[in-house]
Parts: C-alpha cells; structure tokens; sequence
C-alpha cells in the first residue's frame, strides 16, 4: 500500500507516520511537507510545497496511491473564522481534491476532533468550521473516514507544535492512566489513531463513517492503555 501524509511534523501526524513506516503492508509513505521533516527512511519520500490551496504542481508526484491520511490542523486559539477557514477547510478539501482526482478508490482519513459540529450552526466556530469540513469531505466520491478523537496522549517521542499543547501534554501525561479509567470513552494515543488510520483501509473493518476514541482504540489494537510512552 502507498500512503499520502499531511501534516506529518505536528503531533498526530508524527504518530501515523510513524504507524506508516512500521506497518510491513506500507511500501511507500509520501509526505507533503513545507520544511523538510529531518526523517530518513527507506519508505519514506518528502515533496516540498508552500501553497496548500493549489497543490496541482505536485499533481504527479501525489498519483499512484492507495491512502490518504490527513492530519494537518491548527488550534483556533487566537484565530479569526476566515483564517481558521482557509486553513482548516481550504487545505483540507485542496487535498481531498487533488488525491481523489489522481487515486480512483483512494481512501481518505481526516483528524478532525471531539465536538465537531456537523449541523455547521453551532456557536463554537472551530465545531462549525470542522463540521463544514467533514460534510464536505464526505459528500465527495470517495472512500473517506472522519476521525474525532478527544484526549491524546503521546506516544514515542510525538510532540504538540502548539506550546500551550505541548505545556498540557507535559503536566497531564502521567495522569493518563487515570483519566482513560475515568473517561475511557473520550481519551486515545498518537498510535492508536496511526494503527486506526491504516485499519481503516481495510476491506470491512468498518461501516461507520465518524469514529470516535472508543472506534480508534477498538481499530488501532487495544483499550488506549496497552503501550507506553516513548
């Protein structure tokens, strides 16, 4: 199987990729990237691009691919609606575009979030704007899976390129195995949404189109608590 990456430098996406390079049926991961992420593997292959809402430059580079796995996101924090827009929603349907165009029968995985709202009239915006996403991304002919995790924890060495994430992870990480005895429901790992990502391409893992943390950790092999942090 080849897989498209997105987002690959922030959190989730280190742990798919990381999924990605360590699953024997992944032969090549291609990840788009604006920096290079500094990664040396024999799967792995990076393209360099800076404008996400026009990826036809990288039209070959991104045809001949089975998967995509878009984990590319910011925090609404501090954020105008239009801004969150462009880069939540015109990224994201950029992506799907021009994958789907190129890959007939591509897979489509996009990490959405625990509160996104999908009736787009909600008060929160970034629930509103994520809602958008999703239904746009659904409506699409395409195979596509929306994933609203709640907590993560990281795992192996994946860090938050948010600071105020990273300051959370940092204070809340050794209470983990408590808040997932409490919540069970609202908390997954960084390698439970990478091995969730590749189960999901796989014929008949899954029927249901928007899988929570209760799905990922069922897809990605355990509860949320069988591997430790590295």
């Amino acid at each position: 199987m080849k897989v498209v990456l997105f987002g690959a430098s922030g959190m989730v996406g280190q742990g798919v990729l990381r999924a990605c390079l360590l699953d024997p049926a992944v032969t090549r991961v291609l990840v788009v990237v604006r920096n290079p992420l500094g990664v040396s593997h024999p799967k792995l292959q990076e393209v360099i691009h800076q404008d996400f809402t026009d990826l036809s430059a990288i039209s070959e580079q991104l045809a001949g691919h089975d998967a995509c796995f878009y984990c590319l996101g910011i925090s609404s924090a501090g954020r105008s609606e239009a801004e969150y827009t462009r880069i939540t929603y015109d990224y994201a349907l950029a992506a799907a575009r021009a994958v789907s165009v190129s890959n007939p029968g591509l897979t489509f995985t996009y990490v959405s979030g625990e509160g996104t709202d999908s009736s787009e009239q909600g008060r929160t915006m970034w629930g509103r704007v994520k809602g958008r996403t999703e239904n746009a991304l659904l409506a699409m002919p395409m195979d596509a899976y929306m994933f609203r995790p709640a907590y993560i924890r990281p795992h192996h060495g994946a860090v938050s390129r948010t600071p105020s994430y990273r300051v959370l992870y940092a204070l809340t990480s050794w209470l983990y195995p408590l808040l997932h005895r409490l919540a069970p429901r609202h908390t997954t790992t960084t390698e439970h949404i990478g091995r969730a990502m590749l189960a999901v391409t796989r014929p008949g893992a899954v029927e249901q189109r928007i899988l929570y943390s209760p799905d990922i950790n069922r897809l990605g092999g355990g509860s949320g608590t069988a591997e430790k942090a590295g």
